[in-house]
């Protein structure tokens, strides 16, 4: 689904100078996602759809081990694609839904919590991606993130950035 300006939308400069069109799952089309669209494998399909354009793709660490496998075709095509993989090592979006049950009072039981977290051992996805050719960096600070993205943006090519992020619940 394609978001931006548009025939029927008004243009905003301020939008346009940021990214004219948007590419992903709106919230709440699945836990990883609509069906079909991973947010690396459709990164993937945009740099090579529009080659002269940024892409950026953002994901959450348990969604990004299902496609990590994109990250060797951006680094084999050498597509212009800026990942940023928010790491709290959950899959808190799961946790959320399961609350939503209200099952158990939303709170998993020990079985089910410790599917959710994916920790132990932590993944590393610095080594993935550098091991898949892309370069790629660890952010544990906003103002780390910051100069890391700045520095992707305004560099061509495959990016990671590893960006840990706290447990919000």
């Amino acid at each position: 689904r394609t978001v931006g300006p548009g025939p029927a939308e008004p243009s905003h400069a301020s939008s346009r100078a940021i990214a004219s069109s948007v590419l992903g799952a709106a919230a709440g089309e699945g836990a990883v996602g609509r069906p079909g669209l991973s947010p690396h494998a459709a990164a993937v399909g945009a740099a090579v759809a529009c080659p002269e354009r940024k892409v950026i793709c953002l994901e959450g660490d348990g969604s990004a081990m299902y496609t990590i496998q994109s990250l060797w075709t951006m680094a084999r095509e050498n597509l212009d694609v800026t990942v940023v993989i928010f790491n709290n090592t959950k899959y808190s979006v799961l946790e959320m839904e399961f609350a939503r049950t209200g099952a158990r009072g939303g709170k998993p039981g020990p079985n089910a919590a410790s599917v959710l977290d994916i920790g132990g051992p932590d993944m590393d996805f610095v080594a993935l991606a550098t091991g898949m050719g892309v370069r790629a960096s660890r952010a544990t600070t906003a103002e780390e993130f910051n100069e890391q993205f700045a520095a992707a943006i305004n560099a061509r090519g495959p990016r990671l950035i590893d960006a840990i992020v706290p447990v919000l619940f």
